[in-house]
């Protein structure tokens, strides 16, 4: 896996996920909808671990700054 993340975006996407533990935990988020946003926070820390996200190669992005060759 080539990494297609750059520090932005896993910056981001980690806020996201913690803002998502917040609001389920201080129950401003339940049922349902708790539960796909807390899985879609799950994957997004993974993802950030990572610094790949399966979603960016059909598309061709990559968030990565370039390294000088």
């Amino acid at each position: 896996m080539k990494k297609n993340m750059g520090m932005a975006d896993k910056l981001i996407r980690f806020i996201v996920a913690i803002a998502i533990a917040v609001l389920y935990f201080m129950n401003v988020i339940s049922g349902t909808l708790a539960i796909i946003l807390l899985s879609v926070a799950v994957i997004f820390v993974f993802t950030s671990f990572l610094s790949f996200c399966p979603l960016y190669l059909p598309f061709g992005i990559s968030t990565c700054k370039k390294s000088p060759k």
